[in-house]
């Protein structure tokens, strides 16, 4: 594995401080060529591709990935493209050792986000991650830390926050033009069937360097049929649907509410319901966020409508007040729908459209004018918003992981005085009778309810909850703490 963790800060951060830090005088000019290597090349990844060889004055020099099948095939394929050699590189610390490499560009799994991000930033790199930033909440705030102290401008993976309609929604909404916001609803409604089951652990291909791919995370047999993508579904490395799909819309939802900090009341009810797999994480889920000004719930739903909508290709999905992937404001005159990345529609009570908004924008263009000016102001999802939008996701997913099983009664007779969340898990809980799961009995997962200190990032009324705001690191891939 070469050099570990310890051995490799210190020799960067000499590195870094022997050469000057060229790549920041070299990032500082707009007619300077910005070098960078992405890393996690086989699905999002090919999207870093494109999106950064594609501005002027930027060339991807070096693509990295622990699969050398997908390496060398993705290698070839940008070569063909753009008529240009492009290093190959299997372990991104040895990208990390190189002074010709301004930034590198994320795509790895959630698990791995965290502390490579934080390897770059030691290094000398600025970085754009994509989302979630991290895998639990403690790594997260290590690399807000870690931004700070080495003064490195990092980007979110949140391409909404690009989004000139989206921005001046959110203003309009924060500028009362509807009154007062009375509460969010988040919605991840998204197909996701079963990943299956093995009786035996899963042959990971040779082409693969499982230690590396495995990096912090607990490194173990699997048993589902595939490694790619369906380590989404898996705790050990993945944040389920709502830390995947889910934290752009939960970051939306964020935004709007203009909070800049942690919830201080979380719960959550759902599970993993409607098959068995190899899964662990919640295909169903609704989580409360008891902000104090306006609370934030978020509901995810893998399942389709209904069970006979299982057989027609898992179409259609629920919707819920013009919402499928999107987000829905409601304030006390009227309420805005937010059902994609680019655009945003208000109304009055009575559903009359009374404004609207589209258009997008390039979040990648956008960090690289932001490792030119060398100001995090410029960017429009610094790592501080990518790192509240993502803990979000984990707190909700910790209530989970504590809960016990209840019956639907149970859990309506448990959350009966709070009527925002009884009615949104009465939603799920006839969504679920849909899709012919029991809910009389105990099968729905109902997490305690935890009280957080927005400010130290720790729960208040739980120390068994606050054990997993981190987790055990596997060496030598431990995320530093970082003093900032």
């Amino acid at each position: 594995m070469g050099m570990n963790r310890r051995d490799f800060v210190k020799s960067s951060a000499l590195a870094t401080a022997a050469i000057g830090f060229p790549n920041i005088l070299r990032a500082g000019s707009p007619n300077e060529e910005i070098r960078i290597a992405c890393v996690g090349i086989k699905g999002r990844g090919t999207s870093h591709i494109a999106g950064h060889q594609g501005q002027d004055n930027v060339r991807v020099v070096a693509l990295c990935d622990v699969d050398e099948d997908v390496l060398n095939g993705r290698a070839k394929s940008f070569e063909k493209k753009y008529d240009l050699k492009v290093d190959r590189v299997k372990d991104l610390r040895k990208l990390l050792e190189r002074d010709d490499i301004d930034a590198v560009s994320l795509a790895t799994p959630n698990h791995q986000h965290a502390i490579q991000s934080i390897w770059a930033a030691q290094a000398g790199k600025d970085v754009y991650v994509e989302k979630p930033v991290s895998h639990n909440v403690w790594e997260g705030r290590q690399l807000v830390n870690a931004a700070r102290k080495y003064d490195r401008i990092i980007q979110t993976g949140t391409q909404s926050r690009s989004s000139p309609s989206l921005k001046e929604a959110a203003e309009f909404v924060q500028a009362g033009k509807l009154g007062k916001i009375q509460y969010a609803v988040g919605t991840c409604y998204k197909p996701r069937k079963s990943i299956g089951k093995l009786d035996k652990p899963l042959d990971i291909s040779d082409s693969i360097d499982y230690d590396l791919w495995c990096g912090p995370a607990a490194k173990v047999d699997l048993y589902r049929p595939k490694l790619h993508y369906d380590w989404h579904w898996d705790f050990n490395t993945g944040n389920g649907d709502m830390g995947n799909q889910g934290i752009h819309q939960m970051d939306i939802a964020r935004w709007f509410l203009g909070e800049d900090e942690l919830s201080p009341v979380i719960f959550s009810l759902g599970g993993r319901l409607g098959y068995e797999d190899a899964g662990n994480t919640p295909n169903t889920q609704t989580v409360y966020h008891g902000y104090k000004n306006a609370p934030l719930i978020f509901e995810t739903r893998g399942l389709p409508t209904s069970k006979e909508a299982q057989k027609s290709g898992w179409k259609p999905m629920d919707n819920y007040r013009g919402s499928r992937v999107g987000v829905i404001v409601q304030c006390e005159d009227g309420y805005v729908v937010i059902p994609s990345y680019t655009s945003v529609k208000a109304y009055d009570n009575n559903g009359k459209e009374i404004e609207k908004w589209s258009g997008g924008g390039n979040h990648f263009k956008n960090f690289i004018s932001a490792v030119r000016s060398r100001k995090k102001s410029d960017l429009n999802a610094e790592i501080l918003d990518g790192h509240l939008s993502s803990a979000l996701c984990h707190t909700g997913a910790i209530s989970h992981q504590m809960g016990s099983k209840m019956s639907a009664d149970q859990i309506a007779a448990q959350i009966k005085d709070n009527a925002l969340f009884a009615e949104s898990f009465d939603r799920m809980a006839k969504h679920l009778e849909a899709n012919g799961v029991d809910v009389e009995t105990a099968s729905i997962t109902a997490g305690p309810m935890l009280e957080m200190d927005p400010k130290t990032e720790r729960f208040t009324n739980n120390d068994e909850a606050n054990e997993l705001l981190t987790r055990n690191y596997r060496k030598p891939f431990v995320v530093p703490e970082i003093n900032s």
